[in-house]
This record gives structure tokens, sequence and C-alpha cells, in this order.
């Protein structure tokens, strides 16, 4: 982890937290030439606009109190929701899932693919096992978890 993400981290925590937010993600990023610092958040029943801007006020005036700043370069700050395609990273995110179509996205093939979407049927500490629709009809297929790069909600079309 980055010492950008680390701090931010330490940061944003207590101010989520208070809120009874989840921090979802943090990314510190280059695209083009221009960085971008961006904080997921969300709540059940899912996060709004002020919010958002709230959780950014009060990031941004800590960030701006520390001397030295931790981030020397130029950065665009946005605080966002994860969005209806939501990254799974925690464990409590999978268990959340469990019965959701999600996406996967693989480290090596399986028969001849890398990336799944279908519901989680199952799920342990090594495996995760998901319905997918093969044409017209559904198969069960097992995972090691080690194989997956990503995952994420998925909206089935």
């Amino acid at each position: 982890m980055s010492s950008v993400i680390e701090t931010v981290t330490d940061l944003v925590t207590p101010i989520v937290d208070k809120e009874n937010f989840e921090l979802v993600e943090i990314e510190f990023v280059k695209e083009g030439k221009s960085w971008f610092l961006r904080i997921f958040i969300d709540k059940e029943g899912g996060i709004d606009i002020e919010e958002c801007a709230f959780v950014s006020e009060k990031l941004s005036e800590k960030l701006d109190a520390l001397d030295p700043d931790p981030i020397p370069q130029a950065y665009f700050l946005e605080v966002s929701s994860p969005g209806a395609e939501r990254p799974l990273k925690k464990e409590a995110d999978y268990q959340k899932a469990l019965g959701e179509y999600i996406h996967i996205s693989l480290y090596q093939n399986i028969e001849g693919e890398k990336q799944y979407e279908g519901f989680l049927k199952e799920l342990t500490q090594e495996e995760l096992t998901l319905t997918v629709k093969i044409k017209t009809r559904k198969k069960d297929i097992t995972f090691d978890r080690k194989n997956i790069a990503k995952a994420r909600l998925a909206i089935e079309f």
C-alpha cells in the first residue's frame, strides 16, 4: 500500500466512522497527466451527494493541515459511491454478495475464459462457486479465490 493511501486511510477513517459510513476503497492513480485521489464510501441504503461532499470537505481540511504535504503533486480529490457495480474487496463484501449477480476476473484461464459473471452461490475461505448461464443452460463453476484478480457486483442483462 502506498504511503499516500496509508495516510489518507488514517485521515478519512475517523470521518466515515463518525458518520456510520463504510470506507469501501481508496485509489491514488495517474490518468493521463493528472493524478486522482478517489475515496469510495457507502452506507446501508446508499450514499448521497451531500454526504460525499461532507466527507470531501472534512478530508480536504485534514489534508491541508498536514505539514509536510503528504501529496506533493497536484491532484483531484473525488469522493463518491462505489456505484451499482461495487467492487468486492473485503470478506464482508463477499458475504453480503451471496446470492447476488457478480463479475470476476481471473489471473489464469478456466475453461478458456478469464472473466465470468453469475450468481454467487457458495463461498468458503479458499473457493467460491458461481452459477453461470452458458447459452440456455445453468452451470455451477467453482473458482480458487487465489485465482481471482478482481470481483465486483454486476448488473444482469
